[in-house]
């Protein structure tokens, strides 16, 4: 039996793809579930244009993406934590962190598309990633000072 995938279904394919499997399986596990309707004609154009809004919809935040990523080249963040002894930070750098310091320059990111190679955990200066769409990354300087004491 053919049907259209509604959602991805790991091993047998991606939303929008039409796949032939068993009969019982697709009357009984895949349709009732949702992760497929019968390959209709009606049906299959349905999904097809669903994908043309989503391709739209991606580019358009690809688009936004790159704006981002070219207004975040050269950039320093700067981050003032308190430290203890030798430069070692009581805590660690988050992305919450590098958010609101990106806000003061005027930049307004997702917190969720802040990447640390690791942890940062010391006073110096390091590299990030920052990655607003999957396709589109851009690394950054962090600069981590030490809060001063009154």
């Amino acid at each position: 039996m053919k049907v259209v995938l509604t959602r991805d279904l790991e091993g047998y394919g991606f939303f929008g793809d039409v796949i032939e499997v068993k009969k019982g399986f697709a009357n009984n596990y895949l349709i009732p579930r949702g992760y497929a309707v019968p390959a209709t004609e009606g049906n299959v154009k349905h999904v097809q244009e669903v994908l043309r809004q989503k391709r739209r919809k991606i580019e358009r935040e690809k688009k936004k993406a790159e704006e981002l990523a070219k207004k975040l080249e050269g950039v320093v963040v700067r981050v003032t934590k308190p430290v203890g002894e030798a430069g070692k930070l009581f805590g660690s750098v988050t992305a919450s962190d590098v958010v609101s310091a990106l806000k003061e320059q005027g930049i307004e990111i997702d917190r969720k598309s802040v990447v640390f190679p690791h942890a940062i955990k010391q006073v110096g200066l390091y590299t990030i990633t920052i990655r607003p769409h999957r396709d589109v990354s851009v690394e950054i300087k962090l600069d981590v000072k030490p809060e001063e004491k009154e």
